[in-house]
Parts: structure tokens; C-alpha cells; sequence
């Protein structure tokens, strides 16, 4: 059974913003935040959304997890874009940000050319590095 483009994602914890306002609060909010723009074509399918769910198993995470889905929640992708200073609008992609400011990013042309493994082995590197800190803390 396939499960929805949408579900994939919320089965493992990662929470929906669907308005502008709700990426501000979720932004807002102290310690690591990853948001993900997640979307309808192949490389999101097949290689980001698998990675993610992979990546969601390690120890280390960031504090707060969310998507913003391209092409249906325009107004909160939109607004989640706005906090990736320095990088062009691109779905699928992977930011985390340590209280509100932009410390990752990976772009569409980093998924759409690897395998999900290798994706999600950079992710809970990231995790290991971005985030530890902050867990450490609670």
C-alpha cells in the first residue's frame, strides 16, 4: 500500500505547517528546527521523504520537526523560503535552523542526484553536529 505524499512524513513525527503564521512560531521557537519542502515529484518520492524517515530513527535529532508541502501550502512554503537567506526557492529540500537563524541547508540538486542512504547518512551527520548541543540541554 502506498501511503500519501503527506503521511510519509507525519508517521514519523515531523509536524505540517500549513499557514505563514505557523512557520513563524514554528521558526520562533528556541533550540534546532528542521523544516523540510516536501513535494509531488520523483526525487521527493523516491529519495528525500525516505531519507528523512531513515534520518528520524538516529539518536540525535533536531528539537522541532516540519513540513511545508510546495505547490499545496503556497503561503507557508513561501514563508519557510524566506528563512533560507542565500538560497534559491527549490523543492525537495532540507533546512535546520538553531534559533531562527539558517545553520543547513540541503538543496534539490543534493537530493535529485543521490540515493536516499546517502541523504539521510548527511542528515544525522548534521544532526550529530547541529543538534547535539541542544539536546544535551533538556
Amino acid at each position: 500500500m502506498l501511503i500519501p505524499m503527506r503521511e510519509e512524513l507525519t508517521k514519523v513525527g515531523v509536524q505540517e505547517l500549513r499557514t505563514a503564521a505557523d512557520v513563524d512560531r514554528a521558526v520562533n521557537a528556541a533550540g534546532t528546527t528542521m523544516i523540510i519542502v516536501n513535494s509531488v515529484c520523483g526525487c521527493a518520492a523516491g529519495r528525500m521523504r525516505p531519507a528523512v524517515r531513515k534520518a528520524m530513527q538516529h539518536g540525535t535529532r533536531p528539537d522541532h520537526t516540519y513540513s511545508v508541502f510546495a505547490g499545496q501550502d503556497k503561503d507557508a512554503t513561501e514563508r519557510a523560503r524566506s528563512f533560507f537567506t542565500g538560497y534559491p526557492p527549490s523543492s525537495p529540500s532540507i533546512a535546520i535552523l538553531c534559533d531562527g537563524k539558517l545553520v543547513y541547508m540541503m538543496e534539490r540538486r543534493q537530493i535529485e542526484t543521490r540515493e536516499a542512504p546517502a541523504i539521510a547518512a548527511e542528515l544525522t551527520d548534521a544532526f550529530d553536529r547541529l543538534c547535539a548541543t541542544s539536546a544535551a540541554n533538556d
